[in-house]
């Protein structure tokens, strides 16, 4: 198909659309999208905040639609907005494919891999995935950020994050984003070696449990709310003066200096069980199970370090 024929098949409104639209356009609505602040992308694309509100105008504009609704507290992507970003998300990456080609630091096996997930995810496949990963590939970069699955998602939607580790999120959250199972993991309840309840040598009773200080997941959490469900069915509830945590370092450090309990997903401390370092208790803790896997963006095709790393992380949860 010669060039006259391929844009003689363009429909009528997408060849109009192309004429109106610029790259300018694009990368500005991107980097509002992802800053979701306008001084914030003003100050990243190196304008000035009229630039960028004259440019979102523009395309604005140009879509016939409001794509992100803008205020005093930040800009937000609308529905429309939504669904433009995945695609302009594809035409800013491969601008700076082009960009990494012409200055020759263009490799197959070079460049980083954004990473998300959340802290007690984090210290399960990670350092092994990371170490496979750079065995193979030693000039690929990792960037891993921590956090909880709602931001984490909302920034993997915005291009900031290439792969997601977390847990099976509300279909609400799940919009633009899909899902591989890695492994499931139940709660468990863990505590230093020689604590008090270890010494009865059977089954712990969860009001021995809440005699002791006792470590939870931040609310809103999986963790957290399996603890209080958990709980409930016992009558019992959590009580006061609870350590509430989603840094899985300090919730170790404090079980291992004193007679607390960590109410924490099973496998976010298994180094240390592993190691003698903690142990679990006798408690069953049934209905508490939960998948973790993996998020991406569903338009995109992974690049090769994505790809190469997403292959890692399947082999080491099925070891």
């Amino acid at each position: 198909m010669d060039r006259e024929t391929a844009r003689a098949a363009v429909p009528a409104a997408v060849a109009g659309l192309l004429g109106r639209i610029r790259l300018r356009h694009v990368t500005c609505f991107v980097a509002v999208a992802q800053e979701r602040n306008l001084g914030r992308a003003a100050d990243r694309l190196g304008l000035t905040q009229p630039a960028v509100t004259k440019t979102l105008n523009e395309l604005e504009s140009i879509a016939g639609a409001r794509l992100l609704d803008r205020g005093r507290h930040g800009a937000r992507l609308t529905a429309a907005g939504e669904q433009l970003l995945r695609h302009a998300l594809g035409v800013t990456e491969a601008m700076e494919a082009v960009a990494a080609a012409l200055a020759g630091a263009a490799h197959p096996t070079t460049g980083t891999v954004r990473l998300g997930a959340l802290p007690t995810v984090a210290g399960v496949l990670l350092p092994g995935a990371v170490a496979r990963l750079h065995e193979r590939h030693p000039r690929v970069g990792v960037q891993v950020r921590t956090g909880a699955n709602t931001g984490l998602l909302e920034s993997l939607r915005a291009g900031e994050l290439d792969l997601v580790l977390g847990r099976m999120a509300e279909p609400a959250t799940m919009r633009g984003v899909s899902f591989e199972l890695l492994y499931a993991e139940a709660l468990a309840l863990v505590v230093r070696p020689g604590h008090p309840l270890t010494r009865a040598g059977g089954p712990v009773s969860l009001p021995a449990v809440l005699d002791h200080p006792v470590v939870v997941a931040t609310p809103g959490t999986v963790p957290r709310h399996h603890t209080e469900v958990l709980l409930q069915q016992h009558g019992l509830r959590l009580p006061p003066g609870c350590v509430e945590t989603l840094e899985v370092a300090l919730a170790r450090a404090i079980v291992r200096r004193t007679d607390a309990v960590w109410f924490t997903a099973e496998r976010a401390p298994q180094v240390d069980l592993d190691d003698g370092l903690l142990v679990r208790l006798d408690v069953p803790t049934p209905g508490t199970t939960e998948p973790v896997g993996v998020f991406r963006r569903s338009v995109d095709e992974p690049s090769a370090v994505t790809d190469a790393l997403l292959g890692i992380l399947r082999d080491l949860a099925g070891d």
